[in-house]
């Protein structure tokens, strides 16, 4: 039951507006004059603004906008505030989300998209500093930005150019059944790009079912994968559907598909060649309808050329590829993700936290995150637990697993250029055993691996 005020100094897009959004909330105004807001959102109660960001006196800065946004937040903090702009750029909308506003749409709008927007905002969405949503801005459901993700949906933050590419390709082949190949390194958020392709499509009201086949060893990868019997072998005391079965109508997502073994390849390619899966113990096929999303990490395409992973498994997974890029590599993404979640975790642990300083800021775009979105989350959770004031600083930060952040602001933290993916990945584990004196459990929480992902990664490396 939303109240909703629209503020453009174009009547057209005022008059589109109001007849689009009355049909979905019981009262929407319209405003043409930005010098009535103060008396309106005074007086009514708006639970939503959507705010042009360029009236007659400026029409391309978005000066007045942020004018008006600051005005609007000072009167009712709580009001949810989108703006819309027939001119924005990456510049402005990251400005955008850090003044206050919930999302940030370009015009003109597709009407679906522009409802998916108000709703997430008004639900809350990614709150200040996320560009979240199904916005105009790249947005998609929910991403759950890389933001957060759920078993319901994901959403993301996607404030980089790289990032928009990234969602703009979820939006063209979300609809359809292609298989889909989620190509980046650990912690960048392929699960939740997986969501968002799952919550975009077709079969959005049927299961989403991620499945972790690094933690598969041989003997269980049929039974998970595929259901057993009773009687088939010794733990079998009952009949049981497999994933694919549970996933049926809907997505099946197979993460970590660059490290199964070549028997385990096989048997995969079989049933989605077939599109029939046969319970271990049994010989009566069953028809599966999925839509496949699978995800690696590993250099796919060189264990195709070494003959570790089959190449008609390949072609079979990969029919879209989306490759995710490092945190490292988009840099505008780093504040809107740190702020977001330090909102949900000052909510999570009831903590008064409610800003990070500028110097920590500044540090928090210098430092590389090898671990990607993975390590800021974490490192953002413990800085909000340990934290003494109500501002996040330096000291109360800690990058990897014990180098303080409280560096010279001038400084970048060390990096090297030319290091490899695989040996920032060995370093990181040789970190977590050293701080964990090799305890596998703790180490495998604390690099977000599964136990036996992080065996056969001690094996990789011979550590």
């Amino acid at each position: 039951m939303s109240k909703i005020l629209i503020i453009d100094d174009d009547v057209d897009v005022l008059s589109a507006a109001k007849l689009l959004l009355k049909r979905h909330y019981p009262q929407v105004d319209i405003e043409k004059n930005p010098e009535k807001i103060p008396f309106l959102i005074t007086n009514g109660s708006y639970d939503l603004v959507l705010l042009d960001m360029n009236f007659q006196r400026d029409n391309s800065s978005g000066r007045e906008g942020f004018l008006w946004l600051d005005r609007i937040l000072d009167i009712k903090p709580t009001t949810a505030v989108v703006l819309i702009t027939a001119y924005g750029d990456v510049e402005m909308a990251v400005r955008a989300i850090k003044s206050g506003a919930r999302d940030f749409v370009l015009k003109p709008w597709e009407n679906d998209k522009l409802l998916a927007t108000l709703h997430n905002a008004l639900e809350g969405g990614a709150g200040q500093g996320a560009a979240k949503g199904n916005g105009q801005n790249g947005s998609a459901p929910g991403a759950p930005a890389s933001g957060k993700a759920n078993a319901s949906g994901a959403s993301y933050i996607a404030v980089s150019p790289a990032m928009r590419q990234v969602f703009a390709t979820i939006e063209r082949v979300a609809e359809t059944d292609a298989n889909v190949l989620i190509l980046g390194e650990n912690g960048t958020g392929k699960d939740v790009v997986a969501r968002a392709l799952h919550q975009r499509s077709l079969r959005r009201d049927k299961p989403f079912v991620s499945v972790d086949l690094g933690a598969l060893s041989d003997s269980l990868f049929e039974s998970e994968l595929f259901g057993h019997v009773k009687g088939a072998f010794t733990d079998a005391r009952e009949d049981r559907a497999g994933r694919f079965e549970e996933a049926q109508g809907g997505t099946i997502f197979l993460d970590e598909i660059g490290n199964i073994s070549l028997p385990q390849q096989a048997k995969l390619l079989t049933v989605l060649q077939q599109r029939v899966v046969t319970r271990v113990g049994s010989n009566k096929p069953k028809n599966i309808d999925v839509r496949l999303i699978c995800a690696t990490n590993s250099p796919i395409y060189q264990h195709v050329s070494d003959r570790s992973f089959r190449q008609d498994l390949l072609y079979r997974i990969n029919t879209i590829e989306v490759h995710i890029p490092p945190l490292r590599e988009r840099p505008e993404d780093i504040l809107p993700l740190a702020e977001h979640f330090l909102k949900q975790y000052r909510k999570q642990y009831n903590r008064k936290v409610a800003s990070i300083s500028p110097a920590l800021a500044r540090q928090l775009q210098q430092y590389r995150w090898p671990g990607n979105v993975r390590e800021l989350q974490h490192a953002i959770e413990r800085a909000v637990i340990l934290a003494q004031g109500n501002v996040l600083e330096p000291e109360d930060f800690y990058f990897g697993t014990n180098a303080p952040a409280a560096i010279p602001a001038d400084k970048e933290l060390p990096f090297q250029e030319n290091l490899q993916i695989e040996d920032m990945e060995k370093k990181m584990i040789q970190q977590a055993m050293q701080k964990y004196h090799g305890n596998i459990t703790d180490i495998a929480r604390e690099l977000g691996l599964s136990r036996q992902a992080l065996y056969r990664r001690l094996e990789k490396y011979g550590l």
